[in-house]
């Protein structure tokens, strides 16, 4: 437990010394706790005694001037109060001064460790984030991205929790049970041992309801990322959802799933909650104990100021116990939390950085893939595969559906290394060359159109953030994207809604081509870069992607063959291999699969 909180405390360390400053104020609002006690019942004494405060028991241990000193000194303190109507208010309002100071120390204990809280664990997001977002393509190929986003934001909850609340109770509560204990013992040490006696039993409750949070805390996390995996999915597939009316299957695994979710919850709600009304019926017993002990031992009468001052402190020591007990099923909620998080930040990125990356000049570079094997687990997607593309040539890669085309052109991305072989660009191994610099240079229209819950403006931008106005409309001018745009109400302000729900299949397609264009990359990469073009709009792309690609290396992937005909070089893949290359006409004489395919398409 204890190297769990370092772990914990360790993410605040660039805001130490805020940290420390909650800390010590905690700190000294537990000390002020039995002030305020010893407070009420000092003016008690002071105001409502003959003698005033009798103080010769609590300062015997002293030297004997200073015993005589102090009596002498609380005599006419007590003299001078009695005398005088305004200094009796002034020794009532040290009542006020002392709650008021307790208050003050208590806020600023709970604002400072809040404070440290709240960055610490939005830094400790922000890095989850980061590290998610650089891992692989495999990863999130195997991975739900609801339990994803609940482990990033709802587990990181259960830490703020630790980090803020339960530093303040670990610091605070202590303190004050010590320093009440202490002062008991300084005012009442046989009173004190008797109502102590079944402080032991408190323990008993906190150990086995802390081994039920314990075993419930981690299912309630995993269940609660299903649940947002299942919120994630289905707000994602809600156009299928609806057109094969799917809602009620949907709701009801949302509620089989919440069921669980409320069954756990309520486990770690009993097991937190039983502790503290069990500890109150100890204490009780603890001061009933002392009420025995004063009704039937000779002599045992209290003084009316020491019992209260006995009492009080004992009920003050109920609300830091309970919270004490608490903080246990906490920690063991955070554990289950925190393993999650840590298991992820842990988690190996297999497409590592090079240590002293090599500076890739793309312009004018050769594009090799030698005798390249991959596989995703055990099924084998490209077996031996070696392809030169030269420098300004146009390259389209034909094929069935799964035979590698996409996966060679994701090896060129780097998304993925591949097991056997090397992928080069001008004579450099892509493994050498950082991955930031080698996307720099590829421009990338994907098979599945992604736009962003953004302006049009901002989508066509982010092809090449910091693009002008006129950079960005010449960009949708030459995607044929640029009309359409216009007869919008907002033109390039329009917000396309999320994944480009706003606007049609079409029209999506273009502003992606018009991202591809204003990049201006060295390499192309279009994987079905036309296919939701209507034949018109098909047409004209093509010209304006045929004169893009004047100078540029491009790999076009497609299905339609009648938008690679004029292709420096086509490349017939099948089930992972390349096995047909040439132009058009040179493939159409062969009686091979190219051909097929072609017959397929054009023929009745």
């Amino acid at each position: 437990m204890i190297s769990f909180l370092l772990k914990i405390w360790g993410l605040a360390r660039p805001y130490r010394v805020r940290l420390f400053l909650g800390v010590l104020t905690g700190i000294i609002a537990g000390l002020l706790e039995p002030l305020m006690i010893a407070t009420f019942t000092f003016v008690y004494q002071l105001i409502f005694t003959e003698s005033g405060p009798d103080m010769g028991a609590q300062l015997k241990y002293l030297p004997g001037f200073v015993q005589d000193w102090l009596q002498a000194a609380q005599q006419a303190l007590a003299t001078d109060v009695k005398t005088h109507p305004t200094a009796v208010i002034l020794v009532i309002a040290t009542i006020p001064t002392v709650i008021f100071l307790r208050g003050l120390f208590s806020y600023l204990n709970i604002y400072l460790l809040q404070w440290t809280a709240i960055r610490a664990i939005t830094d400790l997001r922000i890095r989850l984030f980061q590290h998610l977002i650089n891992l692989p393509a495999s990863f999130f190929n195997q991975t739900n991205s609801g339990a994803l986003i609940s482990r990033v934001i709802n587990d990181t909850v259960a830490l703020h929790g630790i980090m803020s609340n339960a530093t303040a109770v670990i610091v605070k509560d202590p303190v004050t049970i010590v320093s009440l204990l202490c002062y008991l013992m300084w005012r009442e040490p046989k009173l004190t041992l008797i109502s102590m006696v079944v402080m032991p039993l408190c323990m008993i409750p906190i150990v086995i309801y802390g081994r039920k949070v314990r075993r419930t805390a981690s299912g309630m996390q995993t269940q609660s990322a299903e649940l947002v995996g299942v919120m994630s999915e289905s707000f994602t597939a809600n156009r299928i959802i609806k057109a094969y009316n799917l809602e009620n299957t949907v709701v009801e695994q949302f509620r089989a799933v919440a069921r669980k979710v409320i069954g756990h919850y309520m486990r770690i709600v009993r097991a937190s909650e039983t502790p503290g009304p069990l500890m109150e019926i100890f204490g009780a017993i603890g001061v009933s104990l002392v009420f025995v002990y004063l009704a039937f031992h000779e002599g045992g009468k209290a003084h009316s100021a020491d019992f209260l001052a006995v009492i009080l402190a004992i009920f003050s020591m109920y609300r830091p116990l309970k919270n004490l007990a608490r903080l246990h099923n906490n920690l063991e909620q955070a554990r289950a939390a925190s393993a999650r998080v840590f298991e992820l930040l842990a988690t190996p990125n297999s497409i590592p950085e090079p240590a002293n990356p090599k500076t890739l000049k793309a312009a004018g570079a050769d594009i090799q893939f030698e005798n390249i094997e991959f596989a995703f687990g055990e099924k084998t997607v490209l077996r031996g595969v070696n392809l030169t593309v030269k420098a300004g040539q146009l390259v389209a890669l034909v094929g069935a559906s799964g035979s590698g085309k996409t996966t060679l052109t994701n090896l060129l991305l780097r998304f993925y290394d591949p097991a056997k072989g090397a992928v080069r660009i001008g004579g450099i191994d892509i493994r050498d060359v950082n991955s930031h610099d080698l996307r720099n240079q590829i421009a990338v229209v994907t098979q599945e159109t992604v736009l962003f819950n953004e302006t049009i403006r901002r989508n066509i931008e982010l092809g090449r953030p910091g693009a002008t106005n006129a950079e960005i409309e010449a960009a949708a001018r030459h995607a044929h994207a640029h009309d359409f745009i216009m007869e919008k109400s907002q033109g390039y302000d329009t917000i396309v809604g999320e994944k480009g729900v706003a606007i049609s299949g079409g029209q999506r397609q273009r502003i992606a081509i018009a991202r591809a264009i204003v990049r201006n990359a060295p390499i192309l990469i279009l994987d079905e870069a036309t296919n939701a073009l209507d034949t018109e709009s098909e047409r004209i792309v093509q010209v304006a992607l045929e004169e893009l690609m004047q100078g540029r290396t491009a790999l076009c992937i497609a299905h339609r063959l009648s938008t690679i005909q004029r292709a420096d070089v086509i490349i017939v893949m099948d089930q992972g291999r390349i096995v047909e290359m040439g132009r058009h006409t040179e493939l159409l004489s062969h009686d091979g699969v190219y051909r097929r395919l072609y017959e397929l398409q054009f023929q009745p």
